[in-house]
């Protein structure tokens, strides 16, 4: 501040001296005003940092424009939320925004976990092993391949009180619309009590919806010609409760997702009995889907965190990150080989599945999908306890289409009867972005499914604002953390620089200009809850930063080490 304080000496501006053959009286010096003020350097010319130090600096004038309540609202406080927050509260510069009550989270529900305190029914766990699945800067020190949601409950709720976020929270709060000022520079979003409706107003610089993909509210639910004559109960696993009494019962699950091959074993023989369920056993269960899903059998347990930790005396965050980069690599190796050699891996699923069921008459045909590996998300099961479930008389799959339901159960296509006394419809998710909030710009409603994701983490022509998606073909948190890395790093440039504003155009400052593709952020699995996500999700573009790769190794260059300044990206004050 030195230098800005020293000032140029004034010269005074004198009159041109009269002429010596002049008859005109001498003019007297002036002084004009400009020389009697203090003579600055311009901005422009300090540094930019600096620069953008003194505009923080900048006293707040009656005349200056508001200023925001919050720099960041974190839409969601599960999974994806907790580590939008933690990446905040990790970063030297941007962590005094927690501190001082200018990073706000807002949930819907009335607890901690998104997914993971929404879903009850039996057995529900990870569908990708918990390495990958946790945080990158948290080691998960269980055992368990596949996690039970209550041990990742926990988890999520550790790592917020941890990082200090839990006061930060909005519970029992839901965001019904997000409006963009480009005269203001920030949203003003509309909170509504979930319990009373009231509602109330709350803006922020920077909004993060990290509400994950699909409806909390119901799943997706087909209608069935003669469903309201079926007498006994027709549940979605969505709207599972404690209450429901499937002891003794017949139950038919219809789906061969993660959630269907987690059930039929949970429903005979809880594999994490709770005092809810530990008395009840089905009395049958069923499986029945419209077609075939590549299912691979893993290990129910890993030791090599804690091998590494005790015979090798290495660090739990060095010994993690080992395990961790280990499954990565070979979850990435089995997709890239999937794709390249399709047949190949087809044979090796398929051959493993009939060793899982040797000394069963359970037909091989009802695990040999007519699509390529990854066309549709590999399911995995734990120590094959599905295969050892369908041995058993208590359980059965069946590979049919429904013709109607009947009062006592399903008439399928092939004239079978499937008795029931419950059925589990496990179809699917109804998918919605940024938790049905609506989005405006100046008025204007965006469509966000007409729009193309910048890197997979902001949306075309919008400014100010990050929607976290995760990974279709590995762990759905690999992907949420390299993005919550990104917005940290944006958000910091944005600080360092004096930027109040960022918008991801697809036309480039070169002239290049971006094509929209058909393929959604979720890429081109042709499973049915992507195919139905085609009016709600944002699209992909032709060319890069806006197409998803769906490869971590590639993605953690782009998003985290790449310059965050770009020909894509303008920055506006």
């Amino acid at each position: 501040m030195r230098m800005l304080c020293k000032q140029k000496t004034a010269t005074p501006r004198l009159a041109p001296e009269p002429s010596s053959h002049s008859n005109q009286p001498a003019i007297t010096p002036t002084i004009a005003l400009v020389d009697k003020l203090p003579q600055l350097p311009p901005l422009p010319n300090l540094p930019r940092r600096a620069t953008a130090t003194m505009r923080r600096l900048i006293p707040s004038l009656p005349f200056r424009k508001k200023e925001p309540q919050l720099e960041v609202l974190i839409i969601g406080a599960g999974i994806s939320g907790i580590a939008m927050a933690t990446h905040l509260s990790q970063d030297k510069w941007l962590s005094k925004w927690l501190k001082k009550g200018r990073v706000g989270l807002v949930e819907k529900r009335t607890a901690i976990g998104g997914t993971w305190d929404l879903f009850k029914y039996p057995g529900i766990r990870s569908d990708s092993d918990m390495t990958t699945f946790g945080f990158a800067h948290r080691p998960w020190m269980g055992k368990k391949t596949l996690a039970d949601a209550a041990s990742i409950k926990a988890y999520i709720e550790e790592a917020a009180k941890e990082a200090a976020i839990e006061p930060l929270i909005e519970f029992n709060t839901e965001v019904t619309k997000i409006e963009w000022s480009s005269s203001d520079k920030y949203w003003t979003a509309t909170l509504k009590e979930v319990d009373t409706g009231k509602t109330r107003t709350v803006t922020s610089r920077f909004v993060v919806g990290a509400t994950g993909y699909y409806d909390f509210e119901q799943g997706y639910q087909p209608e069935f010609n003669g469903q309201q004559q079926f007498k006994g109960q027709l549940i979605h696993p969505q709207q599972w409760h404690d209450n429901i009494d499937y002891d003794n019962k017949r139950v038919v699950v219809i789906g061969s997702g993660a959630t269907a091959v987690t059930l039929v074993p949970a429903l005979i023989q809880p594999l994490s009995p709770s005092p809810e369920h530990e008395t009840q056993r089905a009395a049958h269960v069923t499986m029945l889907q419209r077609s075939p899903t590549y299912i691979g059998s893993i290990p129910s347990e890993d030791d090599s965190l804690k091998t590494l930790t005790s015979r090798f005396h290495l660090s739990t965050q060095t010994a993690y990150g080992l395990v961790r980069w280990r499954n990565i690599l070979l979850q990435q190796g089995l997709y890239r080989f999937s794709k390249i050699a399709p047949n190949m891996m087809k044979k090796s699923l398929v051959t493993r599945v009939k060793n899982e069921l040797k000394g069963s008459d359970v037909p091989i045909e009802h695990f040999k999908p007519h699509y390529d590996p990854w066309d549709e998300r590999l399911c995995a099961v734990p120590d094959g306890d599905l295969f050892k479930a369908l041995k058993t008389d208590k359980a059965d799959i069946v590979t049919d289409t429904i013709e109607s339901l009947t009062p006592t159960g399903i008439a399928l296509t092939s004239g079978r009867h499937l008795e029931a006394d419950i059925i589990i419809t496990a179809t699917g998710l109804k998918l919605q972005m940024l938790g049905g909030a609506q989005v405006l710009v100046d008025g204007e409603v965006i469509t966000v499914d007409q729009r193309m994701t910048y890197k997979a983490v902001m949306v075309e022509e919008v400014p100010n604002l990050a929607v976290l998606f995760g990974y279709t073909n590995a762990s759905w948190t690999l992907k949420i953390d390299l993005a919550c890395d990104y917005i940290v790093r944006l958000l910091r440039h944005m600080q360092q620089n004096g930027h109040n504003t960022v918008l991801p155009s697809s036309i480039a400052t070169d002239g290049d200009k971006a094509i929209t593709q058909a393929d959604t952020v979720m890429g081109s699995l042709t499973a049915g809850y992507i195919s139905r996500a085609k009016n709600v999700l944002p699209k992909q573009g032709d060319r890069y930063p806006w197409y998803v790769t769906n490869n971590y190794l590639t993605d953690i260059v782009m998003l985290k080490y790449q310059r965050i300044a770009d020909k894509w990206l303008r920055f506006g004050r």
